[in-house]
């Protein structure tokens, strides 16, 4: 079966003051989805280097971005018991403030992909991921599309496709 698996964008990668500010999810079928995210009065940390890599003005989050609520509200409405991430440290602290700041729980549980690869799949996934990026022309760095790049490279090692 093929996972559903989700990414964030953020702030900044300061793992004390930087906020997630798009999540997006990618489902079993390949279907994607992401929520740009209003940041909290309170969310003040701003990396420019981040934005020149995600390309995501905070702007841009203040005018189109979602309520923190609404984000974490429709997360829950749509995701399985278990969702997951390639990059655990970070993905799981800013799930974990979007949900605080949202004064709600996640109805769903936040894995490592790790945990799913045998040893020879884990060694392959990094060079298998960015055959996939270079092959499927995906623009990296927005959340949708980085789980949609996980959905691709787990179908590619556990499938041949």
């Amino acid at each position: 079966m093929t996972p559903t698996f989700i990414d964030f964008e953020a702030s900044s990668l300061d793992l004390i003051s930087s906020y997630p500010i798009e999540v997006g999810v990618c489902s079993p079928e390949g279907e994607t989805s992401s929520w740009l995210i209003k940041p909290h009065v309170l969310w003040l940390d701003w990396s420019e280097q981040a934005q020149e890599i995600h390309g995501i003005a905070r702007e841009t989050l203040i005018e189109h971005g979602l309520e923190i609520s609404e984000v974490a509200e429709s997360l829950n409405q749509h995701l399985p018991d278990i969702v997951y991430c390639d990059a655990w440290t970070f993905d799981s602290f800013w799930l974990y403030r979007l949900y605080r700041a949202a004064k709600i729980k996640p109805r769903f549980q936040l894995e490592s992909i790790s945990v799913l690869l045998n040893k020879t799949r884990a060694q392959a996934w990094q060079s298998t991921r960015e055959s996939v990026v270079i092959e499927s022309e995906i623009k990296t760095h927005r959340a949708d599309n980085d789980a949609l790049i996980l959905h691709k490279t787990w179908n590619r090692l556990h499938h041949g496709v």
